[in-house]
């Protein structure tokens, strides 16, 4: 059975290298199991939707959780899903920062990205977005 789960953290450190770190984990070890999805991150903020089985999701969901480059690990959605949406990335990334603000002025209050002030449709819907806008890289 295949899952969706969308969440957000605050990043304990945003530099080029820590995000590299993420990355090259997710690159590496989310094949095996499975997984696929988008990280964005920008603004101290981080919001990665993960797609998989649902033991392989919940299982890094819960290393995400203990994870130290992590705080304020919230869900904003899980559900079932009949087919991937983000299916040809192992991780693909969007660095909000580098995004025409007009695309996050569309779903938030402020030009900038905070999942924890919208609920996970919207957080949803700003994924979709960056998806129809080809604003996600990484595809493999």
């Amino acid at each position: 059975m295949l899952v969706r789960l969308l969440y957000a953290s605050r990043a304990v450190d945003m530099g080029d290298e820590a995000i590299a770190s993420i990355l090259a984990h997710s690159r590496q070890y989310n094949p095996v199991l499975g997984i696929t999805g988008i990280l964005c991150y920008g603004g101290g903020v981080f919001l990665q939707a993960i797609e998989g089985g649902r033991m392989a999701v919940s299982e890094l969901y819960g290393h995400i959780l203990k994870d130290p480059r992590h705080k304020d690990v919230v869900l904003l959605d899980f559900e079932e899903i009949s087919e991937r949406r983000f299916g040809g990335w192992t991780m693909g990334t969007v660095n909000l920062l580098k995004l025409n603000h007009s695309i996050l002025l569309k779903y938030s209050e402020k030009a900038e990205l905070d999942p924890y002030a919208a609920s996970g449709k919207v957080s949803m819907a700003l994924l979709e977005e960056l998806m129809a806008t080809a604003s996600i890289i990484g595809r493999s």
